[in-house]
This record gives C-alpha cells, sequence and structure tokens, in this order.
C-alpha cells in the first residue's frame, strides 16, 4: 500500500498535481502563482529528502539487527527498503518541478497529439 501511494505520489509532482490550497496558489498575478510553486515545490524537496535520509536510517538499522517481520518471519528490511528508494524518487521529480518554475512537466501524450497535428498542417 506505501510502494502504491509513494510511486502515485511521483507522478503527482511530476505533472503539478499535488496537494495545495487552491485559494492561495490560484489566486494573485501570475509571477506570484510562480513564486508560490516554486515555493511548493521547495517545500517538497525539503520535507522528502528528509524523509529519504531518515528512512535510509530505518533500513540501516534493519539490516544491521537482523529484525525479521513479527508475522512470517522474513526480513524486516524487505518492506523498508522502498521508502528511502520512492522518496528518493519523489524528491528528484520535486527538483525537477522547481527547476521548471513549479510548471507541469509537458504530457507525453499531449507532445504525440500536437507533433502529428503539427505534421497534418505542414503536409499539401
Amino acid at each position: 500500500m506505501i510502494v502504491l501511494t509513494l510511486v502515485a505520489s511521483s507522478a503527482a509532482v511530476a505533472r503539478g498535481r499535488h496537494i495545495r490550497i487552491e485559494f492561495f496558489a490560484d489566486a494573485g498575478s501570475p509571477a506570484r502563482q510562480r513564486a508560490l510553486a516554486r515555493l511548493g515545490a521547495a517545500a517538497m524537496v525539503l520535507l522528502f529528502a528528509t524523509l529519504t535520509v531518515l528512512s535510509a536510517r530505518v533500513l540501516w538499522d534493519d539490516v544491521r539487527f537482523g529484525e525479521t517481520s513479527p508475522g512470517i518471519g522474513v526480513p524486516q528490511w524487505w518492506y523498508t527498503m522502498w521508502l528511502p528508494i520512492l522518496c528518493a524518487a519523489i524528491t528528484l521529480r520535486a527538483i525537477g518541478l522547481w527547476r521548471r518554475g513549479g510548471q507541469p512537466a509537458p504530457d507525453e501524450g499531449a507532445l504525440a497529439t500536437s507533433a502529428a497535428v503539427r505534421d497534418e498542417e505542414r503536409a499539401p
């Protein structure tokens, strides 16, 4: 469940569909909206970078102490290894969002469609 949530969160960050308070994010001038979008992206970078480091420490403790899950007795790190990996992915996506000025990544499907439309317009 956690893996699914974090993968979906990573996709949401890349597409600019992350949680925000639209009353503040969509109000004001375009410059203010961009500044707030960049501030939100920077806050996400800080949050998920911190989660990456802290969850990596938990993972290291699970490996070092050889903890096993109480229910089926498998190594606990099998479960905890996904948290730092996926938090790092979200961090990288948030960095990309911040570098784009808070604008979502272009939709690949939309790019393919617009390229096809351009090609049709150029055809004689």
